[in-house]
C-alpha cells in the first residue's frame, strides 16, 4: 500500500521501509518535514531505502531533508541505502556527514549562590593555572632567547618596536599633556589659597615622575598594544597559524611572544620619559597662564624638588608594566577559542587583565618603596 506525502511516497516491505522521491524538489514547491516520515514507519523496521528514480529538479532543500532522515536513522541504528539518487545529491550528503554534528552536553547554569560561587571558583582556578603555565613557558623561552637559541624573525621584531614606540607617541603626548595640566590646575586651586603657588611644580614633578607617567603610559599601551597583541594572536588561532608553527617545530613563545614582550620592554621606558616631559610641560603651561610663575621659576623649583631617584622608580615601574601588558595580551590571545566572537572576548580580556595587573604591580612597588624608605 502506497501513501503520498507532499513530494515523496513511502511504503513498507517487511522490515524495510522505502521512500520514493517524486517530481521537483525545491523550496518553491514546499519542503515537507523530514521527521514526519518516521511517524508512518511501522514497528520492526530496521532499514530505510531512498529511491530517486522519479526525482525531477532539486536544490539544497533535498540535501537538508535527506540529512535529517539519515541522522535520525543512525540514531535508531537503522541501515540507510540510496538508489538512483543524483550524484550531486550523494556528494553533498557525504560532505555534510563528513564532519559529525557537535554534541556538546548542555550544561545548566548554576542557580543558587553556592553553585554560582563554586562554578566561578573553578573557572578562576583554571585561568590561574593556565597563566602560571604560560609564565613557566615564557621563562623557558626567555632563557633560550638570551642564549641565542630562540627562533624569531628580526623584521617582525623591528616592526613591533616601531608600532609600540613611534606609533604610540601621538596618544601618549595628548594624554600626558592633559594629565599634567589637570594636576597643576587642581594643585593651583588649593595652593593659591596659602600663597604657595610655586609648589605646583613640586606636585606635578613628583606625581608625574613616580606614578602618573609610567601608569598612564602603561594603561594606554594596555588598551592599544596589549589589545592588538590579543587580536593578532587570536586571529592566528582562528586561522590555525599557531598550529602550523607547532607542526613545523617552531615554538609560538619564541616566535610570537618573546619579540612582542621585548619590543614593549624597550619602548615603555622611553615612552615614560617622554610622558614625563609632556606632563611637566602641561603643568608649566597652567602655572604660567593661571599663576604668577615664570618659566625659570617653574623649572628651578622642579629641578630642586624632584631628585633622580623618583625618575628611576618610574622607569622601573615602566619595565614591570611592559612585561605585564605584553603577558596579558599574548596570554589571552593564545588562549582564545577559534571564532570571531572569541577573538573579541580575548581582546577585551587582555585590556581588563592588563589594567588590573598594572594596578596590582604599582601597589606592590609603592608598598616596597615605602617600606624601604625610597
Amino acid at each position: 500500500m502506497t501513501k503520498t506525502i507532499s513530494q515523496f511516497s513511502c511504503h513498507a516491505n517487511g522490515r524495510q521501509f522505502q521512500i520514493d522521491l517524486l517530481g521537483s524538489w525545491d523550496k518553491e514547491n514546499g519542503v515537507p518535514q523530514a521527521l514526519s516520515v518516521f511517524a508512518k514507519i511501522p514497528a520492526g523496521t530496521n532499514k530505510l531505502l531512498v529511491s530517486g528514480e522519479q526525482l525531477g529538479a532539486w536544490d539544497s532543500s533535498l540535501v537538508s531533508f535527506l540529512l535529517q532522515i539519515h541522522l535520525e536513522a543512525e540514531r535508531r541504528h537503522w541501515q540507510v541505502e540510496y538508489q538512483r539518487v543524483p550524484q550531486g545529491v550523494g556528494q553533498l550528503l557525504q560532505l555534510a556527514l563528513a564532519v559529525p554534528e557537535s554534541r556538546v552536553p548542555h550544561q545548566e547554569p548554576p542557580h543558587t549562590f553556592a553553585e554560582n560561587l563554586g562554578f566561578q571558583s573553578i573557572v578562576i582556578w583554571r585561568v590561574v593555572n593556565d597563566f602560571i603555565s604560560f609564565i613557566g613557558e615564557l621563562t623557558a623561552a626567555s632563557g633560550r632567547f638570551w642564549r641565542g637559541q630562540a627562533r624569531y624573525r628580526k623584521v617582525d621584531f623591528w616592526w613591533l618596536v616601531q608600532d609600540a614606540g613611534p606609533h604610540s607617541l601621538p596618544i601618549v603626548t595628548l594624554i600626558s599633556l592633559l594629565i599634567g595640566m589637570i594636576l597643576a590646575f587642581v594643585g593651583a586651586v588649593q595652593l593659591e589659597r596659602f600663597g604657595a603657588s610655586i609648589f605646583v611644580a613640586n606636585l606635578v614633578g613628583l606625581a608625574m615622575a613616580r606614578e602618573m607617567s609610567s601608569m598612564m603610559t602603561a594603561i594606554i599601551m594596555a588598551g592599544r598594544t596589549g589589545a592588538a597583541y590579543a587580536a593578532q594572536l587570536g586571529s592566528m588561532q582562528v586561522n590555525e597559524e599557531i598550529d602550523g608553527l607547532k607542526t613545523m617545530g617552531v615554538s609560538p613563545m619564541e616566535f610570537l611572544v618573546i619579540p612582542r614582550m621585548l619590543a614593549l620592554v624597550l619602548m615603555m621606558p622611553l615612552l615614560t620619559i617622554y610622558a614625563n616631559l609632556m606632563g611637566m610641560l602641561g603643568g608649566a603651561i597652567v602655572s604660567i597662564t593661571m599663576l604668577d610663575v615664570s618659566w625659570s621659576q617653574f623649572v628651578g623649583q622642579l629641578v630642586g624638588s624632584v631628585s633622580l631617584k623618583h625618575f628611576v622608580i618610574g622607569l622601573v615601574k615602566s619595565v614591570l608594566f611592559a612585561v605585564v601588558v605584553a603577558m596579558s595580551g599574548c596570554f589571552t590571545g593564545l588562549r582564545s577559542a577559534r571564532s570571531a566572537t572569541a577573538v573579541g572576548q580575548a581582546t577585551t580580556s587582555a585590556v581588563v587583565l592588563g589594567i588590573v595587573l598594572i594596578i596590582v604591580t604599582d601597589s606592590l612597588v609603592t608598598i616596597a618603596t615605602t617600606i624601604l624608605d625610597i
